[in-house]
C-alpha cells in the first residue's frame, strides 16, 4: 500500500505550474510551496505538470529545480519528480558506475518492479543514456556478478499467479544440491532466479523449506559471511520472495548506523512512496519497535525532512 496522499481536488497542471514557478521566483525559494504540491502528486501528475511547465515557460522543470534547490533535498524531489522509468534507469546507472558498492541497487531495481516496470526502465535507459542496461552492467561487472545482474535486468517474468507444483519440487532439489555443493553462482540456480515468476519462485522455496527442513536464506547463511556475492545472492532472494523485508534491512542501516545513508533512505522512499511504503513501515515499526517516520525525524533536518515525511503521508497537508 502506497503512502503518497493526494488530495480529491488537486489544481490543475497549468495552475501547479504556474505556482511552482512563484516558488523560483523573488529573494528566495518558496521550498514549502514545492514540497505541497509536489510531494502530493501523483505520478501522471506529476509528468503532466512537467509537461505544462515546459510548454508555458520554455524550460525543464527539473533543470529549474536544480538551479534554485541543493544538497539531499534537492536530490528528494528530482528523484521525486522523475517517471518511474527514468529514475530506476538513473538509479542503475549511477550503480554501474560504482559496481563494487552498488551490486544492490542494481539487483533491487531489477527484482522489487514487475515485469513491466522494468521494461519502462530499461526503455528509459535506452532513451537517455543511448545504450542497453544490459551493456552498462555487462561492461562495468566481472565474473559471477555479471552473471547474475545482467540475467536480472534482462528479465522479463510472467507476473501470473499460476504455478507448477512439479517444477516447484524439482527445482527445490536442484537449488538445494548446489547450495550443499556451494555452487551458488550455478547457471541454473540463476537461471531460475531470472526467468521463474515470482509466485513459482515463493512456490519452489516453500517447497525447499518443506523438504529440507530449514528456509533457503537459512541455508545460505551458512556460506563464507564476507562473500560478497553470496551477499547479493541473499538479498536477491529477499527481494523476489519478501521485498518489504528487504527494504526494512536497507533503512534500518540507512538510519541506525553512524551518519544517516541519505542516498538509500531518499531512494527507497521516493521509489516505494506510490507503492508499498506502508508496508514497508508497519514492518520497520514491528521490528525496530518505533514508526518509521519517527526514526526519519530523529536523523534528518530542514526541507529534506519535510519532504520524506510528506511523502511517508504524515505531514499536514
Amino acid at each position: 500500500m502506497a503512502t503518497l496522499k493526494v488530495s480529491s481536488s488537486v489544481p490543475s497542471p497549468s495552475e501547479d505550474a504556474e505556482q511552482l514557478k512563484t516558488a523560483f521566483e523573488g529573494w528566495g525559494t518558496n521550498e514549502d510551496l514545492i514540497i505541497s504540491i509536489l510531494a502530493h502528486r501523483s505520478a501522471e501528475q506529476r509528468k503532466l505538470i512537467r509537461q505544462t511547465y515546459h510548454e508555458v515557460f520554455g524550460e525543464d522543470l527539473l533543470k529549474s529545480l536544480d538551479k534554485e534547490l541543493s544538497s539531499d533535498f534537492e536530490r528528494a524531489i528530482l528523484l521525486w519528480t522523475l517517471e518511474p522509468g527514468e529514475r530506476d534507469a538513473l538509479l542503475a546507472n549511477e550503480a554501474t558506475k560504482r559496481w563494487t558498492s552498488s551490486n544492490q541497487v542494481l539487483m533491487e531495481v531489477a527484482c522489487t518492479r514487475t515485469s513491466t516496470q522494468l521494461l519502462h526502465a530499461r526503455q528509459a535507459y535506452h532513451a537517455r543514456f543511448k545504450k542497453s542496461i544490459e551493456e552498462d552492467v555487462a561492461h562495468h561487472t566481472t565474473g559471477d556478478f555479471r552473471k547474475l545482474l545482467v540475467s536480472l535486468v534482462s528479465s522479463y517474468r510472467y507476473e501470473g499467479d499460476e504455478v507448477n507444483m512439479t517444477l516447484a519440487k524439482q527445482e527445490a532439489k536442484l537449488i538445494h544440491e548446489r547450495i550443499k555443493d556451494k555452487h551458488y553462482s550455478d547457471e541454473e540456480v540463476i537461471r531460475i532466479l531470472s526467468t521463474r515468476s515470482k509466485a513459482q519462485i515463493n512456490a519452489t522455496f516453500n517447497r525447499y523449506q518443506d523438504d529440507h527442513g530449514e528456509e533457503i536464506l537459512k541455508s545460505l547463511e551458512e556460506g563464507d559471511g564476507d562473500d560478497k556475492f553470496l551477499e547479493l545472492l541473499r538479498s536477491t532472494i529477499q527481494c523476489l520472495t519478501r521485498p518489504e523485508l528487504y527494504f526494512v534491512d536497507v533503512l534500518r542501516s540507512a538510519i541506525n548506523k553512524t551518519g544517516t545513508d541519505e542516498g538509500a533512505l531518499t531512494r527507497i522512499v521516493t521509489t516505494r512512496a506510490e507503492i508499498d511504503l506502508k508496508v514497508i513501515g508497519e514492518e520497520y515499526q514491528r521490528r525496530n519497535s518505533i514508526p518509521l517516520e519517527k526514526a526519519i525525524t530523529k536523523d534528518t533536518r530542514g526541507d529534506y525532512e519535510k519532504m520524506l515525511v510528506a511523502l511517508l503521508g504524515e505531514d499536514d497537508a
